[in-house]
């Protein structure tokens, strides 16, 4: 199992979390799966960017973005040269830090 740390997100995981992952699954499933609520408007399908996350340890043990994934980030609120989108970046054999930004495209929220 590899160990997703999540730092404090005012609304998702006020307190940070910490996730266990299998190799393979994607950083949004683990997330959803653990109780983090992350945003996924699209259901995990790569055509949006609401589940837009930063990488802060380890992003290089993750398999590099394909094109269109790249082309969504390209989309999303403030992204820097950690993001990726949670629903694409698969989980390897290495812990991650990552961090949720604290805005997404999503005008609304389908959460109430």
């Amino acid at each position: 199992m590899t160990r997703l740390v999540f730092l404090p997100h005012q609304t998702i995981c006020p307190e940070g979390a910490v996730v266990e992952a299998n190799p393979g699954e994607s950083i949004c499933e683990a997330a959803l799966r653990s109780g983090l609520e992350i945003e996924h408007a699209c259901e995990m399908s790569c055509a949006c960017t609401t589940c837009h996350v930063y990488i802060r340890e380890g992003f290089d043990t993750l398999e590099e973005a394909d094109e269109l994934e790249e082309d969504y980030l390209d989309k999303a609120w403030g992204v820097d040269p950690d993001s990726r989108l949670s629903c694409q970046a698969l989980v390897a054999d290495q812990d991650l830090v990552v961090e949720i930004p604290r805005y997404t495209i999503n005008m609304v929220s389908e959460q109430h």
